[in-house]
């Protein structure tokens, strides 16, 4: 356990926020005692910079700015409107598209805006199956968008464990969706964005490509850009991006205004200012040099690592990883994913329980681990450590397997010295006490 007389909530949270609500800033430094002392392992987490840090606790909280720049319903938005055409123009530069909208709240309802500007309702969406590695908005079935549209899905090869572009293209010609969607939330390879581009031509689809997980890589080099193939774009601005939790539709100047329109007045209201602040920030930092190096190094790490887990006998779902993500077949091992997952939570190593393709177990107790490298990176952490991460994963599977707590007691204490040589981004060094 964390004892509270490690924690000096002044010093992490704030003396401002410690003075007002002791209880609160406690937590927060609990929160972020946590980020410091354990090795942070889910793909979708990350540490953003003490730079977007600061702009996401802004004077910005104060205002509300309802419209777009130049087009508001408030008045006093000089400033607002600079903020908001700084985050649009340095994302249309770092990405190369023509128009960036930064204000959907986050991926889904950015994912939704995309429904609004160019489907109705009934109407036909073809993504990833849930279980394959897509994400809820793209169709599925207790979504909205599954539920106020018809979702059909695509799946992956059983065999391969990688999207079938023949499968795509048959569904699509049988259901002639308005909108295909590539992309997903455990997809460990490289989306054939080219591919997917052929067929919503043929039959006349809108792609939209959902890069919420890799935009990181993307503009970092470390994976191909959909721009040029997918007119719509949808991407968080956390994940391998570095930013604050928020989102950005990215499209050509064909599809713009219905997107706009769609975002505002169609499903938010004023947008979160200290949010596109923080936007700003970090892709002015992801704009830098610096960080092309980072994202390769996220995928050498992530491969590295796959192949440790391989040569202690893991199965990964395709083979191995192109990008940030791992995603492990625990059948053989004999642990299920929730009972590894928790175990390995109490040894220091956050990960998250996942379906696997053809998973026969439910979701919530299935068969996968999804794990992941954007977080590690960040750190410095490298692949000269990733036979170290590989051989705790290993033992920490096995200790959650058997129910021994004080192996898993000794990975934490091991987990927690490694992460002395490597502070966590943004995280206050003050949060780091002994490993009780």
């Amino acid at each position: 356990m964390i004892s509270t007389t490690e924690i000096d909530p002044a010093g992490i949270a704030g003396d401002a926020l410690a003075a007002a609500d002791p209880q609160l800033a406690d937590l927060v430094a609990r929160e972020e005692q946590l980020q410091s002392r354990t090795l942070r392992l889910i793909p979708s987490e990350n540490y953003v910079s003490a730079a977007v840090l600061r702009a996401s606790g802004t004077v910005l909280q104060n205002k509300y700015s309802e419209g777009y720049p130049g087009r508001r319903y408030y008045e006093g938005q000089q400033v607002i409107d600079q903020i908001e055409r700084l985050a649009r123009s340095r994302a249309e530069r770092l990405f190369g598209v023509d128009h960036a909208n930064v204000q959907p709240y986050s991926g889904s309802p950015a994912n939704l805006a995309v429904y609004l500007a160019f489907a109705e309702p009934g109407d036909a969406v073809l993504g990833m199956s849930l279980p394959m590695g897509g994400h809820l908005t793209h169709g599925w079935k207790v979504s909205a968008t599954g539920r106020w549209f018809t979702g059909v899905q695509y799946d992956v090869r059983r065999d391969t464990g990688r999207i079938d572009l023949d499968q795509v293209r048959d569904l699509a010609r049988e259901h002639r969706p308005r909108i295909l969607i590539c992309g997903g939330t455990a997809i460990p390879r490289t989306i054939d964005f080219a591919g997917f581009a052929a067929i919503a031509q043929e039959v006349g689809a809108v792609l939209v490509a959902d890069i919420g997980h890799i935009a990181g890589l993307v503009v970092g080099g470390a994976h191909p850009s959909p721009v040029g193939h997918a007119p719509v774009i949808t991407t968080t601005t956390h994940k391998t991006l570095r930013g604050p939790r928020g989102a950005m539709i990215l499209t050509d100047n064909d599809h713009a205004k219905a997107v706009d329109r769609a975002v505002f007045p169609g499903l938010q209201g004023g947008p979160h200012n200290h949010t596109t602040a923080a936007i700003a920030v970090a892709l002015h930092e992801a704009a830098q040099p610096p960080f092309a190096d980072y994202a390769r190094a996220v995928v050498a790490n992530a491969q590295a690592l796959a192949a440790e887990l391989i040569t202690r006998g893991y199965q990964l779902v395709s083979g191995g990883t192109d990008n940030h993500l791992i995603l492990i077949d625990l059948t053989t091992k004999g642990v299920p994913g929730k009972i590894a997952a928790q175990g390995l939570d109490r040894a220091g190593l956050v990960t998250n329980y996942n379906t696997v393709p053809y998973d026969p177990r439910p979701p919530f107790d299935p068969s996968g681990l999804r794990i992941g490298t954007p977080a590690l990176t960040s750190r410095g952490i490298g692949v000269d450590q990733m036979p170290i991460i590989a051989g705790w994963l290993d033992r920490g599977i096995a200790a959650a397997g058997r129910g021994n707590e004080e192996e898993l007691a000794t990975i934490r204490a091991e987990v927690f010295e490694l992460l002395g040589a490597y502070p966590a981004p943004g995280v206050g060094e003050s949060s780091v006490g002994s490993a009780s």
